[in-house]
This record gives structure tokens, sequence and C-alpha cells, in this order.
């Protein structure tokens, strides 16, 4: 590998993976994180030609091993399919690499304990993707609900909405509704209440496509958490929401309540004689979520610069693997799971 502009000053960061997230990433770091200096991407299958008439002269390699091993990299963003995520975060952590790494760090929950684990053990900084904490809305709510304003927490209700179906390629090696799409709100549910959860009862249906019933999965969700002190989160998830990406948040207290409402197109109000008229959702994660993937990236880049913990913490990555591991199980079986009975 050739050796990149390394700047002692800043964490030289490598990218694998140039998919939708991988791009995102590349972008931020790039673009908006002042104290992170890019110095190779690798991709094996993306084509170079197509890389360099997007990115000039960046380094770029088809051998992601070339970019793990290489002594120019302090970190490596990790953004390939989920499958491959496992291996290529224990090669990071056997060559000392700092590695963030998309949600989930793998589908098994052992497998996830193990690198947490060693990554612990050896003393290098990993981070998983739960960009939606980085979020200037929700954090917030998390504040409010951190400094008494809705008194005790007693119920959350977390909406959360695609536009439009994933491809059955997608989706048969992604994990499933639970592992894929509802962990988002398994660590917001818990980030929010700021409570373990002791049971999950969860249901789902195939309402769109039947395609998904084929591979095992549902379109269409609803689960409950019960937390260790008797209140709720109510989790409402859906594959496809015709009017765009449907993201919102209700906390109910004692004392209160805080809502956090869809990011709209534009926030114009039409008022006449036929209705009251405004823009719909925006019409997917990347420009709903866009914000909160650069201060993930910068929070990251910021713990490693000052050499302070990570901001995800390894038992929010555990127990939302596991509260994802639960709903299934309490689908496929019909009935409450106790998180008691899973560990």
């Amino acid at each position: 590998m050739d050796k990149p502009n390394r700047l002692t000053n800043k964490i030289n960061v490598g990218v694998i993976g140039l998919g939708r997230m991988g791009k995102i990433h590349l972008k931020n770091l790039m673009q908006a994180i002042t104290h992170a200096n890019v110095v190779a991407v690798a991709d094996p299958v993306y084509p170079e030609e197509q890389f360099r008439k997007e990115y000039g002269d960046l380094l770029f390699v088809k051998d992601v091993i070339e970019l793990i091993t290489s002594p120019d990299v302090d970190a490596i963003i990790i953004a390939t399919p989920t499958s491959t995520h496992a291996a290529l975060v224990e090669q990071c952590i056997d060559n000392d690499k700092s590695v963030f790494c998309e949600k989930p760090l793998d589908l098994s929950l052992e497998i996830t304990k193990t690198l947490l684990q060693k990554a612990e053990n050896l003393g290098v900084p990993l981070m998983i993707g739960f960009n939606r904490r980085f979020d200037r809305d929700f954090m917030e709510a998390r504040k409010a609900v951190s400094e008494g304003k809705i008194g005790n927490p007693q119920i959350v209700k977390i909406t959360n909405r695609d536009p439009s179906l994933p491809s059955i390629e997608f989706v048969k090696t992604s994990g499933g509704m639970f592992m894929d799409f509802t962990i988002h709100d398994f660590d917001m549910a818990r980030y929010m209440m700021d409570k373990e959860v002791v049971e999950v009862y969860a249901k789902g249906l195939v309402f769109f496509d039947e395609e998904m019933a084929k591979v095992g999965d549902v379109d269409t969700a609803l689960t409950t958490l019960t937390f260790a002190d008797g209140t709720y989160a109510v989790l409402d998830n859906s594959r496809k929401a015709v009017f765009g990406y449907d993201q919102r948040l209700e906390i109910f207290g004692d004392k209160g309540m805080i809502q956090v409402e869809n990011n709209l197109a534009n926030r114009n109000v039409l008022y006449n004689e036929n209705g009251i008229h405004q823009a719909l959702p925006l019409n997917s994660f990347t420009q709903r979520y866009i914000d909160s993937y650069c201060k993930e990236m910068e929070a990251f880049i910021g713990a490693l610069l000052n050499k302070t913990p990570v901001p995800i913490k390894n038992e929010d990555i555990i127990m939302a693997t596991l509260l994802a591991y639960a709903a299934k199980k309490s689908m496929d079986e019909q009935r409450p799971v106790k998180i008691a009975e899973m560990k």
C-alpha cells in the first residue's frame, strides 16, 4: 500500500465499504470532521474508475486486509454488509486498529459478546453505530427526561416506518425485522427511559409482500417492552409507509409529556377551503438522520483523539442485540419472553 498523507495531529482513518453508509461516513470524515484525516478507502467490488471520478487521488485499494494492516491507519470505519462485520472487526482488533462498525456487530449474540470482550481486553476502542442517539431532537428529549421535566417516564412510544420495502435479497442477509430494523428502537427505548427491560412481547405479520414470509421475516411489527419498574415502551414498525419516512417519538410521564414529530420536507402550512395542507415527511433515513451520522462520527473521532471511552457502551450493544433475539422468540412462540430466560 502506497504511503498516504499521514497527519500526526489527527486521527488517520480508513473506510471499508462504499455503499450508502460508507459514502455518508466518507463524506462526513472528509468534509465536516476537523480531526479526521482519511488516508485510504477499500472496497473489493467498487469500480476503481468510478472511485477516481468521485474522489480523485484518494488512495483506493481492493484488498481490505491491505488497509487493515497498514501502519498508516489509526482507525477503521466498517460499512459493509452485515455478514462481513464480525470478521472485519476481529481483524481490526488483531491489528490494533480502533474501529467503528455499522450495526449489528453480528447476528450472533455470542460472537457479539466475544468480540466486545476481546476489544476491551486488548484496549482497542470499538464503537457500533446507533446514530439515533446523536439526533438533535432525540438528544433534547433525553436531556429533558434526565432533568425530570416530565417526572417519572411511564410510557415511551416509538414509531419507526420505512417509506418502501427493501429487496428480498437484502432481507435474506439482514437479520430480519428485529435485528436489522427494530434494533434502533430497542436501543432508543433504553436510552430514553434510562431503565432496563425485563420482558419483551412482539407480534408481527406480513402485510405488504408475501415474499417476506418465504424468507422467514415480517414487514409489520408491534413490540411491547416492560421495564424493571413496570413502565413500558411500545414500538410500532412497518417496512412501508406510503407517505414517507415516519419517525416519531413520545415520552409520557407523571408530570408531562415530550413529543418528537417527523421532519418534513418544508415547514409551510397551507390553509384553504379544502383543508389544511403541509409537506410529507422526508423520504429516507439518509435525509432524516444525516446530521446524526455526522455527530456520531465526531463523537467516535473525538473519543480517540482525547483517549476517552467511546460513547456507546458494550452493554448498550449487547442489550439491543439481546432484545432483538427476545422479540423474534416472542413472535415465533406467541408469548411474552422474560429477559432472564434469554441470559
